[in-house]
């Protein structure tokens, strides 16, 4: 994967996390990753359509996984795909917190742990300081 492509990623996601959407700004310490969608042993490519931009967190959880089980409903479930998938359509956030309105926003909700606790703080402190939108 050259630059060129990885920075249209990062132009793409307006360089913020396209799972949790926390700006690459917040996470200085951390560079975000380029992340396959459907990973390579899932016969993932490098194609642009295939990348996301994910910070740290989302992109270590999230690793090779396209499914998980639902908390809810206890059944397997696909997981929010940036490209097909509008963000909007399946999470909303309720200050803090983001919830997953779908079973598809459930699961990833509670897959990549958008609410444990250290996301939550850090959350909680950008919303104190006008930070997210």
């Amino acid at each position: 994967m050259d630059r060129e492509l990885r920075q249209r990623v990062r132009v793409r996601a307006m360089h913020r996390c396209e799972y949790c959407r926390l700006k690459q700004e917040h996470e200085i310490e951390n560079a975000f990753h380029i992340e396959h969608i459907i990973a390579q042993q899932h016969g993932g490519e490098d194609d642009f359509e295939n990348l996301a931009l994910a910070c740290s967190w989302c992109n270590a959880i999230k690793g090779p996984n396209l499914a998980s089980l639902d908390p809810d409903a206890g059944a397997l479930t696909r997981l929010y795909h940036p490209r097909k998938d509008g963000w909007e359509a399946h999470f909303r956030r309720d200050g803090a917190y983001i919830l997953g309105v779908t079973d598809v926003g459930r699961t990833t909700a509670w897959l990549l742990q958008f609410n444990e606790q250290a996301n939550l703080d850090q959350r909680t402190l950008l919303l104190e300081l006008g930070e997210l939108d």
